[in-house]
C-alpha cells in the first residue's frame, strides 16, 4: 500500500476537508477562541507537557502493554494478533488520557468547575477521577437508559465525588446527555470547562482530544518496532465518536498500513436500530460540528441503537468523516450479536474480558483474518475492560447457551 498524505492539522477554522467547524451559540465563540490559544501555548510549553507525561506515567500507568494474543492467533491460524492494552489504564479505559490533558488545560485557564457527558460511563469515571485528583467540582450528564445499563460506573463516579445528573429526554442516551452538557456550558462559561469525551464537538475539541490520545498510537508504533522490527499490516479499533480509534490511527496515517474502524450495526445496518453512522449516515451538523450522522430525509437526527452504551451515538468525529471520504480508513459495522460472541471468545481464549465497545473490533476478525497471511501483523486497540458491562453481558448470555464460544480446540479456522 502506498502511504497517503493526510491533514496533520485542521484548517484555522477547524475543518478536516469539508468536516468540522464551529456550529455553536455566539456565547461560546470567545470561549473556544480562548481555548484554541491556550491549547497552542500549552503544546509548546515544556513544563505543561512534562507534567502531562509525568501524570500519564505515574498516575495513568503508561506505557500500556502491547500483548501478543497467542491463543486468538492460533484460533484463526493466520496473522499474528497483538492487543494494545488500554484496558490496563487507571480507571479501565483509554478515556483517562484525554481527561488528564484537558483538566490540566482547565486549571491553566483558571476554571474551577468541570462538566462532562458520558455514555458507557468510562469518560465520566475518568473525568470524576481527575477532578478528585485536582480538587475540582464535577458534574456528569448521563442518559437515564445508560445509567441503568452502567450502574457500576454511576456508583464509581459518585464515590469519586461527582454529581451525576440523569437525562430523561429523547433516547435517554449519550446524544441527550451531550445536549444537556452543552446547555450547562452556555450558561456557566465563566467558571466552567467542558471536558468532551471524544473527537467530536466544535473546533478545537476534535484536534485537542486527538492530541491527548495520540500517545496510544505513538506507543504502539514504538512497541511493534521493538517486538517485530517493522510496522503492523493492519490496525483495528472500534468507532463510536472515535477517540480510541483516532488515538491509535493518527501516528500511522502516513505509513503503509491498512486501517479499519468498526462501528456498531446494532440489530443490522438496515434494521432501523443501528449506530453505524459512517455506513448508514450522511453529512449534517450535530453538537457543534459538521460530520456524518444518522438522520432522516428531513435532516432530523435519528435515534441510534447499540448494545454498547459507548457506541450508541448517532454521530462521529469530523476527522473520521474526512478519513472515510478520502478512503484512507475503512469503516465497517458489526451487529450486537457478533460483538457479544466476540466478548465470549476473547474472554475464554485470552483471559481478558473486553468492553462491549472493544468487542466490536474483535468481532471484525471473523471477516478480516481469512484475508491475512501468517507473516502479517494485526494490532487491535483493546480500548477498555468489560467489568462495567457485566450486567449486560450476563443478561445477554443468560438464555443463549449456544452463543457462548465453543472450546478453543474445536474452533481453529486455519
Amino acid at each position: 500500500m502506498t502511504a497517503v498524505q493526510t491533514y496533520n492539522q485542521p484548517t484555522a477554522n477547524g475543518y478536516f476537508g469539508q468536516f468540522g467547524g464551529r456550529f455553536v451559540p455566539e456565547t461560546l465563540i470567545p470561549v473556544l477562541d480562548e481555548l484554541i490559544g491556550e491549547l497552542e501555548r500549552a503544546q509548546q510549553d515544556e513544563q505543561f507537557l512534562a507534567e502531562y507525561h509525568r501524570l500519564l506515567t505515574d498516575y495513568v500507568g503508561r506505557p500500556t502493554k502491547l500483548t501478543l494474543a497467542e491463543r486468538l492467533t492460533e484460533h484463526y491460524g493466520r496473522a499474528k494478533i497483538y492487543l494494545k492494552r488500554e484496558d490496563l489504564c487507571h480507571t479501565g479505559a483509554h478515556k483517562i488520557n484525554n481527561a488528564v490533558g484537558q483538566i490540566l488545560l482547565a486549571r491553566r485557564m483558571g476554571k474551577t468547575r468541570i462538566i462532562a457527558e458520558t455514555g458507557a460511563g468510562q469518560h465520566g469515571v475518568a473525568t470524576a477521577t481527575v477532578c478528585a485528583r485536582f480538587g475540582m467540582e464535577c458534574v456528569i450528564y448521563m442518559g437515564e437508559e445508560d445509567m441503568e445499563r452502567q450502574r457500576l460506573n454511576v456508583d464509581r463516579m459518585r464515590l469519586l465525588g461527582a454529581e451525576v445528573r440523569g437525562v430523561s429526554s429523547g433516547s435517554k442516551t449519550l446524544k441527550d446527555a451531550t445536549n444537556e452538557a452543552i446547555r450547562d456550558w452556555v450558561t456557566n462559561v465563566e467558571n466552567t470547562f467542558y471536558i468532551i469525551g471524544s473527537v467530536v464537538g466544535p473546533h478545537p475539541y476534535p484536534m485537542m482530544t486527538r492530541f491527548f490520545h495520540r500517545v496510544i498510537g505513538d506507543e504502539t508504533k514504538r512497541q511493534i518496532l521493538e517486538r517485530e522490527g517493522r510496522l503492523p499490516d493492519v490496525l483495528l479499533a472500534c468507532v463510536g465518536g472515535g477517540s480510541n480509534a483516532i488515538g491509535l490511527f493518527y501516528p500511522f496515517l502516513d505509513d503503509p498500513v491498512r486501517i479499519i474502524g468498526v462501528e456498531a450495526a446494532g440489530f443490522g445496518v438496515d434494521s432501523g436500530k443501528t449506530a453505524a453512522t459512517m455506513t448508514k449516515g450522511s453529512p449534517g451538523v450535530l453538537h457543534g460540528s459538521l460530520s456524518y450522522l444518522l438522520q432522516d430525509d428531513g435532516g432530523q437526527v435519528e435515534l441510534a441503537h447499540s448494545i454498547s452504551a459507548g457506541l450508541d451515538y448517532p454521530g462521529v468525529g469530523p476527522e473520521h468523516s474526512y478519513l472515510h471520504d478520502s478512503g484512507r480508513v475503512e469503516y465497517r459495522a458489526v451487529t450486537d450479536d457478533e460483538a457479544m460472541t466476540a466478548v465470549s471468545l476473547v474472554s475464554s481464549m485470552e483471559g481478558i474480558i473486553p468492553a462491549i465497545e472493544t468487542a466490536h473490533a474483535f468481532a471484525f476478525l471473523e471477516t478480516l483474518m481469512p484475508q491475512t497471511d501468517p507473516d502479517e501483523l494485526v494490532v487491535i486497540n483493546c480500548s477498555g475492560r468489560g467489568d462495567k458491562d457485566m450486567q449486560t453481558i450476563s443478561e445477554y448470555f443468560r438464555d443463549r447457551v449456544d452463543a457462548v464460544a465453543p472450546p478453543a480446540q474445536t474452533t481453529n479456522k486455519a
